[in-house]
């Protein structure tokens, strides 16, 4: 039901993905998730990249790209 009608059920299942990687590894990984979740369809989904200003490993200290790997 939304606002009193009956609706068809056709929502998609959704999934969240969220990947730090060093900025070499940014154009690689679009390809590699592009390549595989593209159907044509809608619904596909969408690749935001965002700057990680500081990245911080809690259990060595590490900070910048060595704490992402």
């Amino acid at each position: 039901m939304y606002r009193g009608t009956k609706e068809a059920g056709s929502l998609l299942k959704k999934v969240k993905l969220e990947i730090a990687v060093n900025e070499d590894f940014v154009a690689p990984a679009i390809e590699a998730i592009t390549g595989s979740a593209s159907t044509g369809e809608v619904g596909d989904g969408k690749i935001f990249i965002l700057d990680l200003p500081e990245v911080i490993r809690i259990s060595t200290g590490e900070r910048g790209g060595m704490a992402i790997g």
